[in-house]
């Protein structure tokens, strides 16, 4: 790909440290997976982001391939654009609680429903997991809100 660099093997590792080994949008915990997290632009390299710090942010799977190069989504009843969520200038919990019972995600804010929408952060697969994490105990992340009921 031309123009894009390769980011340094010490920041990936820095930029898991800060992220607390969490998907910075679904707070999967890299941890306990079989495949390493990516390293995501937040603001795409196509939208003229690039490799500082500033722009990383930790990534499952499944999150970056839903984000793609996307910082924001189209409402669909309003025609309104809705930012994402940005890592990098958000905070998770502001946007995001866990449901009572711990297995769902659900935004608190326009941004925080826009992006569990955009990228199927409550996606069928990962209530069995979350749930087997929970059983054992680690899961929800330790500090995320979690929903009162």
């Amino acid at each position: 790909m031309a123009g894009r660099s390769k980011i340094s093997d010490q920041v990936q590792e820095e930029v898991r440290r800060r992220a607390s080994y969490l998907c910075e949008y679904c707070h999967a915990s890299e941890r306990w997976q079989y495949v390493s997290f990516t390293v995501d632009h937040v603001k795409p390299f196509s939208l003229g982001g690039g490799d500082g710090l500033e722009n990383l942010a930790l990534a499952c799977f499944h999150c970056n391939r839903r984000k793609t190069n996307r910082v924001s989504v189209v409402a669909i009843k309003t025609g309104n654009e809705i930012p994402l969520f940005n890592p990098r200038k958000d905070d998770w919990g502001e946007h995001f609680v866990w449901s009572a019972n711990g297995l769902s995600i659900i935004g608190r804010t326009l941004i925080g429903r826009a992006t569990v929408e955009a990228l199927a952060l409550n996606r069928e697969r990962v209530f069995s997991i979350r749930a087997a994490d929970k059983e054992i105990g680690r899961h929800p992340p330790l500090g995320d809100p979690i929903q009162s009921n």
